[in-house]
């Protein structure tokens, strides 16, 4: 006995002095389906730590997944055995006649293995545990037109699935993005209902020519009747045909089958007051092309008028196949001297993949009036100012009685202004006597948005121009709740004279060259003023309509 456990431990002992003498490859399947994983094992006759065998040369005929090795050691009778496997999951998608070359690990080679590959039926789907379509929408595409590839995994809902793996499609030369996540629905199928799993990618090809994409391969463990099985699908490879962009075409490319502009007005009519200020919203929507592709709306100048662009927002989302993005920009337009001014046409062109050629998407030029200011409380600064703005930007029709006509006050409008102010007196006594009735909302209100009025304080202590408008504008939307335009909202609720100054001066100051300093004080304090008296500017508004 004891002999025997000398000699177990000498042969362990003289382990590390012996060399692998063999290596062997196998596989677990032999045909194999087209799209299905199957097994290459290589073992080695001892343990082996230094190198494993090289896997790369299996790339040109098939997908390779991960290596995992494994060792082990036994003793029976004494005999000590030895031996490493190497394992590596691999599938082909064409069917034929494969070799899986020789390998050579430690100096020892092992055999190659003649591999059939069998081509997978297409027909019969309700018969399947699993199979896959997919599809590309449009069929051809332009070169950076955007398609959406679908891909539908179909699972027998009468099976457990235990686990899977679906790969990702391939195309060359293409960008190929998921969109969203995936979606799980429920499809019946002559009588068998299956579980669809649906996966969307955006198709942006690069190059032009015939290109491939190569459909995704699932595989799968399902149990039925407390038996696992494995499974396995792949979908059908597409060829699409990728056109060239045009050598006629110039400008920015935009490939769609629909563009479209559109604007809207605030206000809605075409005659306003000097100082009054004008959004315009102008919307583009395309089809078939990612929110980075959309080229950018400018506005032009139009003399007598001083525009500030707003914030652009871009989008895009999917819907029954089609990509559809969207930019929305609005400006700010304050007319500046009393005339009629027309808004020249903006024209976009964009390639129309329906009929292949270039078309125009337009908005049609618009006719402004401008007319004199009505306001009688104009006050002496914007007075004085008002011949600079118009020397730096000349009337159309050279009306500069405009301004004289704001120096004096006629006899008829001082009464009527007298009785303004009686009545706002009366309405002013009234909403004292019914205020405890809503004092708890609008101290609710109050505090919500002069939480803003500190940030806007200190920024207009330290001078930052830049960064006030910025804090101004939240302020605007979290008062109007507006996305677009809400400063000029603001302005045309408050109706305040001196506050519009002002931040037409800001304005002038952040997107021009003027030289005018904004009182970023006075402009709080009017914004504060306006918080402690909410329904004055209203009441202003109203009793203004009612004598006009």
């Amino acid at each position: 006995m004891v002999m025997r456990l000398l000699c177990c431990l000498l042969l362990i002992a003289a382990a590390p002095l012996w060399a692998a003498t063999q290596l062997q490859a196998s596989v677990d399947k032999n045909p194999v389906l087209a799209g299905e994983f199957f097994i290459l094992t290589i073992s080695a006759d001892d343990t082996i730590n230094s190198e494993q065998p090289d896997t790369s040369v299996l790339l040109k005929d098939f997908v390779v997944g991960p290596t995992s090795v494994s060792s082990r050691t036994n003793i029976i009778n004494g005999e000590i055995s030895k031996q490493t496997n190497w394992s590596v999951k691999l599938m082909t998608r064409k069917e034929g006649t494969y070799t899986i070359p020789a390998f050579t690990v430690a100096g020892v080679s092992s055999k190659p293995i003649q591999l059939s590959v069998s081509k997978r039926s297409q027909s019969s789907e309700q018969n399947k545990d699993a199979f896959i379509k997919t599809s590309l929408k449009p069929n051809n595409l332009y070169v950076q037109e955007a398609g959406v590839y679908t891909v539908k995994l179909y699972l027998d809902n009468n099976k457990e699935l235990l686990d899977g793996n679906l790969t990702t499609p391939v195309m060359a030369d293409a960008e190929l993005t998921p969109i969203n996540k995936q979606s799980e629905s429920y499809e019946l199928i002559d009588g068998k209902r299956y579980l669809v799993i649906t996966r969307e990618y955006l198709v942006q090809p690069q190059k032009s020519g015939i290109h491939t994409i190569t459909a995704p391969v699932f595989n799968g463990r399902i149990r039925q009747n407390y038996r696992q099985m494995e499974i396995s699908a792949m979908g059908e490879d597409i060829d699409a045909e990728i056109k060239p962009i045009p050598d006629n075409y110039s400008g920015a490319w935009l490939p769609s089958e629909l563009v479209n502009l559109d604007e809207q007005w605030q206000p809605k009519d075409d005659t306003v007051e000097v100082g009054t200020p004008i959004t315009r919203t102008i919307t583009l929507t395309a089809l078939g092309v990612t929110k980075e592709q959309l080229p950018d709306i400018d506005m032009p100048q139009v003399q007598g008028f001083r525009s500030y662009p707003d914030e652009k927002e871009n989008n895009h989302l999917v819907r029954d196949g089609r990509v559809i993005s969207q930019q929305t920009a609005s400006y700010a337009l304050l007319p500046q001297t009393p005339g009629t001014y027309t808004l020249p046409e903006i024209k976009l062109p964009w390639f129309n993949t329906k009929i292949n050629r270039i078309s125009y998407a337009t908005i049609p030029a618009r006719s402004i009036t401008v007319v004199p200011s009505t306001n009688p409380l104009t006050p002496p600064q914007a007075a004085v100012t008002a011949p600079t703005e118009q020397a730096a930007t000349p009337s159309l029709n050279n009306s500069t009685p405009a301004v004289v006509t704001q120096l004096s006050t006629p006899t008829w409008l001082i009464i009527i202004a007298v009785a303004g102010y009686i009545l706002w007196l009366v309405t002013l006594v009234l909403y004292f006597k019914k205020r405890p009735q809503s004092t708890g909302e609008s101290t609710h209100t109050s505090a919500t948005t002069s939480s803003l009025l500190p940030e806007l304080k200190k920024l207009a202590k330290q001078g930052k121009y830049t960064a006030f408008y910025s804090a101004l504008s939240r302020y605007a939307k979290h008062h109007t709740g507006k996305t677009t335009g809400a400063l000029d909202s603001l302005l045309a609720t408050l109706n305040d004279e001196s506050l519009n100054s002002e931040i037409a001066k800001l304005r002038a100051k952040l997107y021009s060259s003027s030289h005018e300093k904004p009182d970023l004080v006075l402009i709080v304090n009017q914004l504060n003023q306006a918080e402690k008296h909410p329904k004055s500017a209203a009441q202003n508004q109203t009793l203004k309509n009612l004598y006009d």
